[in-house]
């Protein structure tokens, strides 16, 4: 479990990276990051 946090923290913070530099729209991050929680079983996302 510990390492599936660590693969979806690091994801993530790629995710958000491209979200920052334009790269994405804010619509592709949301639905990305779904299906990442989806996938790596994240119930909740205290960062907003």
């Amino acid at each position: 479990m510990k390492q599936n946090l660590i693969l979806y923290s690091m994801q993530i913070a790629m995710l958000k990276q491209l979200l920052t530099r334009k790269l994405i729209t804010e619509k592709e991050y949301y639905m990305v990051k779904n299906r990442l929680m989806k996938e790596y079983g994240i119930i909740s996302d205290i960062t907003g």
